[in-house]
């Protein structure tokens, strides 16, 4: 699977066994999510062009490296993707925070938009869009049509678990978007949770049923 990228850093994976971990509560789960996020962050932008400005250091007039190319907007989709948004911008404080929001249908089962607010300059950013969980895909395909519908092109998309018929999903309706993971997990079951997963990421994140 070529557009997927599974982040094996002995940290993120040592924190999503932590995570995975049905004893683990809700301030605790909170904190890795964070913690996560901002782990996972550091190597999603590691192909950020770097342009070169002059500096004065206490020592000489020097120049060196700063992020150039296109501005970074973080869109978490509602309400999961929320507990990742503070991880990433203590890496990118600068970042733009967009938001779509999402519910399924229940006759058609197709996922419906009730919020969507984006930066205006689509064209001109960079998009991480978050969500703790890529399980069928739906959610993810969807709010990643919003954004290209308005312009958006420039795309990636973030989870901590996946499952193959997410990552397939995702596949076929936007083959351009990359997919990172911390990991590809075995399968769906037959209520729709990813197999072994961590359960209801929204649910265990805010301490809700």
């Amino acid at each position: 699977m070529a557009n997927v990228h599974i982040l094996n850093h002995p940290l993120i994976q040592h924190k999503i066994t932590l995570i995975r971990d049905n004893s683990t509560g809700a301030k605790e789960f909170r904190e890795l999510v964070d913690e996560l996020a901002l782990l996972m962050t550091y190597e999603v932008t590691r192909d950020l062009p770097l342009g070169e400005v002059e500096i004065h250091t206490p020592i000489k007039r020097t120049r060196s490296n700063v992020i150039s190319g296109k501005k970074l907007t973080v869109v978490p989709i509602l309400r999961a993707g929320l507990g990742m948004v503070d991880g990433v911008l203590k890496l990118i404080p600068a970042a733009k925070v967009g938001h779509v929001g999402l519910y399924r249908d229940p006759e058609t089962l197709e996922p419906v938009e009730y919020y969507c607010k984006l930066p205006k300059d689509l064209e001109e950013r960079e998009f991480i869009v978050v969500d703790p969980m890529l399980a069928t895909g739906g959610s993810a395909s969807a709010a990643i049509s919003f954004i290209k519908q308005r312009g958006g092109t420039n795309i990636k998309f973030v989870c901590l678990v996946a499952a193959p018929e997410g990552v397939d999903k995702m596949a076929k309706d936007h083959p351009d978007v990359d997919i990172y993971t911390a990991s590809l997990d075995e399968k769906l079951n037959e209520d729709g949770y990813i197999v072994p997963g961590l359960g209801d990421a929204g649910d265990r994140l805010y301490g809700t049923k």
